[in-house]
């Protein structure tokens, strides 16, 4: 940077042409010193610039451009800007720019405030029981939430910048001495391999670091509550932080893992091992429910109930689809009536999902188009989607219906079964930083099983999963 002040103000607007809410304001100290402070509107703190830096700054009667005399004068924390680059990412960080005659750096202060959403309770991960605190868009607060509740040095964060022109910051949070030694580095390798214009939303980010872009299922897991971050942590997981989303990727991740909810530990271990039962069982139904209805009714006849099969032929009388076609019909529409009750605005959108859902079922059915069964098992598959705590697994269950529902029409339960062991085979070679996606049930880990299919009490769950941490395993001291 240049020792003359106009210069360099020169420099800068010719950086930022066409900026109109860069805002220069200029004024003389009580010593007759030339001072220029520029800033954005909407990021930097007027009231705390004309507290703690303007009008200080105007009383003193000593030359300004000595670093003792700004020092003795605010309170409020710079940095010095010697490079037009650094000046420039102090701007548009928000900082307030102070340049001085005779002085070929700039000061950046502190003194940022933007407007902000106040920390609310997660709308799509809501507890009966548990904090009803979640993640906002800024990244010091988030990582207030976890200062919170991590009292300890142990507690590490490290931050990467991405983007070529957004910048944003990616904030890595771990606990040394129990994350697995290796993955914070291999997180920052491939946050720092890939150059992109900008990052918008943490989503672009998992793309960047999970280890498959071609499978349906989620390689890391993602919350807006810092309780579940600080839970994950605890097992020597890995969070990952970006500034201006609330949502935080855990890594690495598996099946079991997207299974579980916060409430499970929140509740009695009885209470908790009967929910998880529940959700592992409408796991399936969400996903093989329309298949297998589609594959007995067409090839297997003979597994009904007479008493049942002579209903179901009732209600099939004056239907002119086969039943596959009837079954995708009706899961394109059910899949069509959720996203639109999502898009549409939160008056209207339940109410739109619900009513058109009723409507034109019993339309559909009164018209002779679907049957009534069909009717029942679509809308008993789509409800236990919604048993899933994680929105990205449920999506990959919606995503791998429809093929097996195809196959099952084609061939019968042996389709079905054909794409059970191609998911089981994939599900069982995808791994999530090293971590395979199906511990500890592949391979087999029969002592690491207490937190699978049943909620164990905590004081017989007195090791870490292995295969989580394996330098610092225990939970408890005795």
């Amino acid at each position: 940077m240049h020792s003359e002040l106009e210069t360099n103000i020169t420099n800068i607007n010719r950086f930022f042409e066409h900026c109109s809410d860069l805002q220069t304001y200029r004024f003389k100290t009580g010593h007759d010193d030339h001072v220029v402070i520029m800033y954005f509107d909407g990021l930097a703190d007027k009231e705390l610039m004309d507290t703690q830096l303007i009008r200080p700054l105007k009383g003193i009667h000593t030359p300004a451009h000595h670093l003792e005399a700004l020092e003795e004068l605010t309170s409020a924390p710079y940095i010095r800007t010697s490079t037009y680059i650094q000046t420039i990412d102090a701007l548009t960080s928000g900082k307030p720019v102070m340049f001085m005659d005779n002085l070929s750096e700039g000061r950046a202060f502190q003194l940022v405030q933007f407007e902000k959403r106040a920390i609310e309770e997660p709308q799509a991960e809501s507890v009966v029981r548990g904090p009803r605190e979640g993640f906002t868009e800024v990244l010091s607060v988030n990582l207030s939430l976890l200062r919170r509740r991590l009292r300890t040095p142990a507690l590490k964060i490290v931050s990467v910048d991405v983007g070529v022109y957004s910048k944003v910051t990616v904030t890595i949070a771990y606990i040394e001495g129990i994350v697995k030694p290796g993955i914070v580095e291999l997180i920052q390798k491939r946050l720092q391999s890939e150059v992109l214009d900008g990052v918008v939303e943490s989503g672009m980010i998992e793309e960047l670091i999970e280890d498959t872009n071609y499978s349906p299922f989620p390689q890391l897991q993602t919350t807006e509550r810092p309780d579940v971050a600080v839970a994950s942590m605890l097992e020597g997981r890995v969070v990952v932080l970006t500034e201006n989303t609330p949502i935080a990727l855990i890594a690495p991740t598996t099946m079991v893992s997207l299974m579980q909810s916060p409430e499970d530990y929140y509740q009695r271990f009885m209470t908790g091992t009967f929910i998880r039962w529940l959700r592992y069982l409408f796991f399936f139904i969400a996903l093989l429910a329309p298949s297998s209805y589609v594959a007995i009714l067409t090839f297997h006849q003979e597994m009904l109930p007479t008493t049942l099969l002579l209903r179901i032929a009732q209600s099939r009388e004056e239907i002119p689809f086969p039943a596959l076609l009837e079954a995708l019909i009706m899961e394109v529409t059910f899949e069509a009536l959720r996203e639109a009750g999502i898009r549409l605005p939160k008056q209207v959108g339940s109410a739109v999902s619900i009513v058109g859902a009723l409507v034109i079922g019993q339309a559909a059915i009164q018209a002779g188009l679907v049957s009534a069964p069909m009717v029942m098992v679509v809308a008993i598959t789509g409800i236990s989607s919604f048993m899933l705590p994680q929105y990205s697994a449920s999506f990959a269950l919606r995503i791998l219906r429809f093929p097996i529902m195809i196959l099952s029409g084609m061939f019968g339960l042996f389709g079905m079964m054909l794409c059970l062991l191609a998911i089981i085979t994939h599900l069982c070679g995808l791994q999530s930083f090293g971590v395979p996606y199906m511990a500890p049930l592949g391979p087999l880990r029969l002592q690491e099983l207490k937190d699978v299919l049943i909620r164990a009490p905590f004081n017989k769950m007195k090791k870490r999963p292995s295969y989580y941490s394996n330098s610092n395993r225990k939970r408890r001291s005795n």
